[in-house]
């Protein structure tokens, strides 16, 4: 690590960062307060291979973005204000405003990032966020389908509160901010040209009450200002946690509450703001857990659930609830064993890394065990493939550890996974209990169940495609490099 200047007044330092394992380092250039896992979101945010700068990437989107606004007769504030919300860590955007490339746009607010010991919850400043990022996506991809403009950072933000995440005061907390960020972001979008067919707000109004000041007033007055036009593009919602909520710090992606209080052998940044709140030491909280207690207490899906169904009307895209939560609407999805036990797996323990071939495609599988040598805990990397891919993949193996860690059986996923067929699939190349797969997740939990269950499963029929995919008549002399378009 080496400090080496000043971003405007910013001390920067350099790093070297590898978010993805089959790619060379790069040198990342960022704040000195900023974590590593900051350095590797920068790296996987921002295209290319070579060094790159948070200052001088940052000015790239900046700009253009700054250059659309003048084009739509607007002055630079936009840009200057997403400029100081990223250098406060309270908002970023996304690897497509990032790279300038077609998609969809959005934006990730850190919800936490807004409140201050002393001053209390900056409620203006996260309406103003709101409508900025709002403003922006327009800017950039005004023929866009659909924005992403998320809140991340919920429970972090309840644990500098000192609110517990299963409470009513947490769910009314975050049901008045989803209100606000939906409010001002379609008013943004609507702008001051109304639409003659345009319809006040039709999601419900927010809580009367709220334990941050003014946040429930300022909530019920953007809903009130909303005038959506028909057939407006959705803009709000909980997205799958990404780098953008890495490069911010975020520790608790969206709505979820924290399912563990250490990370890398250290408490983590929420637990010490829960200790903190309660007027409690790292060493009381140490003999409260060698005396029995539970001085950190954590959140369980029923709590998530109910938490997803507080905030689920206010906001346009929320993710699905894994299937042993109650739905919303407060009837079970499907049954499910009574107060599921979170066990979480120890700070430092035993896993494997498996490294393979699936019909051509690289996958990484890495695991963690509990003490006993059982599964707790599984991470999936496709690094070769797109980011929607790669996200999807991530979010499927944390979710499966969830429900390791809460008791569910591992052959109920081998029941419910094996034989999908979806997907790269073919011969496997580098893992001797599988030979073939018929999918990415066929292939996880065929040698998931060699490996921890010691049953290798019957190997699948793999359908050959009839036709080669692409030509094979190629001129002679010489190599001849394939480029495949999507």
């Amino acid at each position: 690590m080496k400090a080496i200047r000043l971003w405007h007044g910013v001390r920067m330092r350099q790093v070297s960062a590898r978010p993805d394992p089959d790619q060379p380092a790069r040198l990342v250039t960022l704040p000195v307060t900023w974590d590593d896992r900051a350095a590797d979101a920068l790296a996987a945010l921002v295209p290319g291979e070579g060094p790159v700068s948070l200052a001088a990437s940052t000015a790239v989107w900046l700009t253009m973005l700054a250059a659309r606004a003048r084009q739509a007769g607007q002055d630079d504030s936009i840009a200057l204000g997403l400029h100081a919300l990223l250098r406060q860590r309270q908002a970023a955007p996304n690897r497509t405003v990032w790279a300038s490339e077609p998609g969809i746009p959005g934006f990730c607010l850190n919800a936490a990032a807004f409140h201050d010991a002393t001053a209390g919850y900056d409620v203006p400043g996260f309406a103003r966020a709101a409508s900025l990022a709002a403003r922006a996506c327009q800017l950039l991809a005004p023929a866009a389908p659909a924005y992403e403009i998320g809140l991340a950072g919920l429970d972090d933000l309840l644990a500098c509160l000192g609110i517990a995440y299963d409470s009513r005061a947490a769910r009314e907390l975050a049901a008045c901010l989803a209100a606000l960020l939906r409010g001002r972001v379609e008013q943004a979008l609507e702008g001051d040209q109304r639409d003659l067919l345009a319809t006040p707000a039709t999601w419900p109004a927010p809580p009367r009450t709220c334990v941050i000041p003014r946040l429930a007033e300022a909530a019920a007055a953007a809903r009130a200002a909303v005038s959506r036009a028909p057939g407006a593009c959705p803009a709000t919602g909980i997205f799958p946690p990404g780098p953008a909520e890495a490069l911010l710090g975020i520790e608790t992606g969206g709505i979820a509450p924290a399912f563990a209080a250490v990370r890398d052998q250290h408490l983590t940044r929420a637990a010490q703001d829960r200790l903190a709140a309660a007027a409690m030491s790292p060493e009381a909280a140490l003999a409260a857990v060698l005396q029995g207690e539970t001085p950190l207490p954590l959140a369980g899906l029923q709590a998530h659930a109910a938490m997803h169904a507080a905030i689920a009307p206010y906001l346009e895209t929320m993710p699905p609830l894994p299937a042993s939560l109650p739905a919303p609407d407060g009837h079970a999805a499907s049954p499910a064993p009574a107060g599921p036990v979170h066990r979480a797996l120890p700070a430092r323990h035993a896993g494997l890394t498996q490294k393979v071939l699936l019909g051509g495609h690289r996958v990484y599988l890495r695991t963690g065990e509990y003490a006993d040598g059982r599964l707790g805990e599984i991470t999936l990397s496709l690094p070769r493939e797109t980011a929607a891919v790669r996200g999807l993949a991530e979010g499927f193996a944390h979710a499966v550890s969830i429900g390791l860690q809460h008791g569910v059986p591992l052959q109920e996923y081998i029941d419910a996974f094996t034989l999908t067929r979806f997907g790269f699939a073919g011969s496997v190349e580098g893992d001797p209990d599988v030979a073939a797969a018929t999918s990415v997740l066929d292939y996880v939990f065929r040698t998931l169940s060699a490996t921890y269950l010691g049953r290798r499963l019957a190997e699948p029929e793999i359908e050959e495609p009839a036709a080669p995919l692409l030509p094979l008549n190629l001129p002679q002399g010489g190599r001849r490099r394939l480029r495949l378009v999507a």
